[in-house]
């Protein structure tokens, strides 16, 4: 699989993951007094997290990208909603680079 493409599947995960956390775990936390639901959520989101990490300095190396580049699609993870929009551009490139 090339890093562009674990890149962009890892992120999509990691997204909806970060989505689930937030908007499905928090809420049955607080308004169900259920905090399972956040540990349980929140330890899938903490792995994909580290491999969208992963992802992102394989990407980063093989298609040398610039420190900039690299920290705006980190900053993208931090986000909600983030890691959507970064697909976009990593399609556009995964494109350009299949010529």
């Amino acid at each position: 699989m090339s890093a562009l493409r674990q890149l962009r599947l890892i992120a999509f995960l990691e997204g909806l993951s970060f989505l689930g956390l937030l908007f499905i775990a928090m809420p049955v936390k607080y308004l169900l007094g259920q905090p399972v639901a956040v540990r349980i959520a929140g330890s899938v989101h903490g792995l994909l997290f580290l491999l969208f990490v992963s992802s992102l300095f394989r990407a980063a190396a093989e298609h040398e990208w610039p420190a900039r580049r690299s920290l705006a699609a980190f900053g993208a993870s931090l986000v909600p909603f983030g890691t959507f929009v970064l697909d976009r551009a990593l399609k556009r490139e995964q494109e350009e680079t299949r010529g």
